[in-house]
C-alpha cells in the first residue's frame, strides 16, 4: 500500500513498530560506519504511522527503553498514512530524512535508492537476517541488496461482522464474486450497510480493482502490463467495470466519497468498530484498528472474522493468489550508526512477541510465533502461507506515477461510477506509466 498498506497497510495503524523488551545486542557495523565512534550516543530520529493505540503507546515506551539501556535518545514523529507518503516526497536529501521510517519496500523504496537516499543493509544485518523471514524480506531486495528488513507480513482479506450478516440471513461468506455481490444486495435489504469504505484516502478502494485483476486475469496480468507499459488490456477493463457493478450497487458507507480510513469522527475504522458497516476489504491490522477508533475502544470483537477475496466466475485466477504486503524500516543514508542498533533491537523475537500483542500484526521473526493467539490472525498467516502466488500492493510495488494512478483511477470508478468509463481508468495507467 499507499496507507495503510497502502501491511497501514499498509497502515498497520494500531500497531506500527510496537516494541519492547530484548536488551540490545552488540552495534552493528556497516559499510557507512565511521570509525571512531562505537562508544558515542546519537538521536535517532524515528517517523512512524502508529497513530493509534495500543502501538502509539507501545512505540513510546520502546522508545524509552532504548534510551535507558543505550543511552541514545529517540525523537519520534507520528504521521498517518497518507500525510507520511505525502511528507517524504517533498524530502529530496538523505540528511533531511527521518533516522528509520516506515517503508512497504517495492517501486517506492526503488525510486528513494536511485536517488541516493536510504542505506544498503546488506552488510549491517548480515549477523541476524537469517532470523527473519525470508519471504518477508522480498518486497526490499533492490538488484540483490537489501534496503529495509519487514517488521510484518500480511495479507489484505474481508473482515465481516457475523451478527449483522446473520441478521441479513447469510449463513457463511461468499465464494464468488457473484454470490458476493448478491449478499450486498441481501445486507441491504436488512437495511445494514454492506461495506466501510475510505474512497477520500484512495489506496482502500485499489484493494478491490487488484483483488479482481488477480481473479479475473490470473497472477501474471498486473505484472505483464507493468512490463510491456499497456494496462489496456480486456481483463483489466473488466476488473474496473465489475468495481463500478458493486459501486452502482451503492453499497457503501453514507459519505464515503469524503470518508478516510482513521481520520475525521465518522472514519472508515469507526463505523466498523461500531458495527455500523458489515465487512471492509483490508489488511490483517483491520480488527485492532476498528477496535482502537470504535467508541468504546473495543470493537466488534469475536463478532469479526477474516474471509479470503472471493473468485470471479470463469477467471483465471484463484482463491489461494494473495494480495498484501510488508510492512518494515528503511534508513536513511546518512543516519548515525546507532540507528542499526535500533533497528536490531526492533527485530528481535522478544520485540516482535510485543509487537503481536499490540494487535494486528504477523510476525516475521524466528521464534516470535508463539504469541500469535487470535484465531482470524492465524488464519490469515495460514492462508498468506499456503498461497500460491503473493502480489504487493499496488502503489508500493510499481513506480509512484503507476501506484497513484491505479489509486486515482480506482476511486473515480466507485465515486463517479455512474459515468466514469473502465477503459477510460486502464488508458490513465498506461500513459502514467508510459511517463514512469
Amino acid at each position: 500500500m499507499t496507507t495503510t498498506p497502502h501491511l497501514s497497510r499498509r497502515s498497520l495503524l494500531g500497531v506500527a513498530g510496537a516494541a519492547a523488551g530484548a536488551s540490545v545486542l552488540a552495534a552493528c557495523g556497516g559499510s557507512n560506519d565511521k570509525k571512531g565512534d562505537t562508544n558515542k550516543t546519537a538521536t535517532i530520529k524515528w517517523t512512524h504511522i502508529g497513530t493509534a493505540d495500543p502501538g502509539k503507546t507501545i512505540n513510546a515506551d520502546l522508545a524509552k527503553q532504548f534510551e535507558t539501556e543505550t543511552g541514545n535518545k529517540v525523537g519520534i514523529t507520528i504521521l498517518e498514512n497518507e500525510a507520511f507518503k505525502s511528507k517524504l516526497k517533498t524530502i529530496n536529501k538523505a540528511e533531511d530524512y527521518p533516522h528509520i521510517f516506515q517503508s512497504w519496500g517495492g517501486g517506492i523504496l526503488k525510486e528513494q535508492v536511485d536517488a541516493g537516499l536510504v542505506r544498503d543493509l546488506t552488510k549491517d544485518t548480515a549477523s541476524w537476517i537469517g532470523n527473519i523471514s525470508k519471504t518477508s524480506q522480498i518486497p526490499y531486495n533492490i538488484d540483490g541488496k537489501l534496503y529495509g528488513v519487514a517488521y510484518n507480513s500480511g495479507m489484505v482479506g474481508f473482515w465481516y461482522n457475523t451478527a449483522l450478516f446473520e441478521k441479513a440471513g447469510i449463513s457463511s461468506f461468499p465464494t464468488t464474486w457473484s454470490d458476493f455481490l448478491g449478499a450486498v444486495s441481501k445486507l441491504k435489504a436488512a437495511g445494514i450497510t454492506p461495506i466501510a469504505l475510505a474512497a477520500k484516502d484512495k489506496w482502500p478502494v485499489h484493494f478491490y480493482f487488484s483483488y479482481l485483476a488477480m481473479r479475473i486475469g490470473g497472477k501474471d496480468l498486473i505484472p505483464t502490463a507493468v512490463k510491456e507499459k499497456n494496462w489496456d488490456k480486456p481483463e483489466l477493463i473488466q476488473a474496473f467495470a465489475e468495481l463500478k457493478k458493486l459501486a452502482s450497487l451503492q453499497p457503501f458507507n453514507r459519505g464515503y466519497e469524503g470518508t478516510a480510513y482513521t481520520t475525521g469522527q465518522e472514519n472508515h475504522a469507526a463505523i466498523m468498530g461500531n458495527g455500523q458497516a458489515a465487512m471492509e476489504l483490508m489488511g490483517q491490522w483491520g480488527p485492532s484498528t476498528e477496535a482502537a477508533f470504535s467508541t468504546d475502544k473495543k470493537g466488534q470483537g469475536d463478532k469479526i472474522k477474516f474471509a479470503i477475496f472471493p473468485t470471479v466466475d470463469g477467471g483465471k485466477g484463484d482463491a489461494t493468489q494473495v494480495f498484501g504486503g510488508t510492512d518494515g524500516f528503511a534508513i536513511s543514508r546518512t543516519a548515525p550508526k546507532q540507528t542499526l542498533d535500533f533497528l536490531k533491537f526492533l527485530l528481535t523475537a522478544d520485540s516482535q512477541r510485543k509487537m503481536v500483542a499490540g494487535g494486528g500484526l504477523l510476525p516475521v521473526t524466528k521464534g516470535a510465533e508463539d504469541a500469535l493467539t487470535d484465531p482470524e490472525q492465524k488464519k490469515v498467516q495460514q492462508t498468506l502461507a499456503s498461497g500460491s502466488f503473493f502480489q504487493l500492493y499496488l502503489d508500493q510495488a510499481y513506480a509512484a506515477a503507476i501506484g497513484s494512478q491505479v489509486n486515482d483511477s480506482s476511486a473515480d470508478i466507485v465515486i463517479n461510477y455512474k459515468t466514469a468509463s473502465p477503459e477510460a481508468a486502464v488508458k490513465a495507467i498506461t500513459n502514467a506509466a508510459k511517463s514512469a
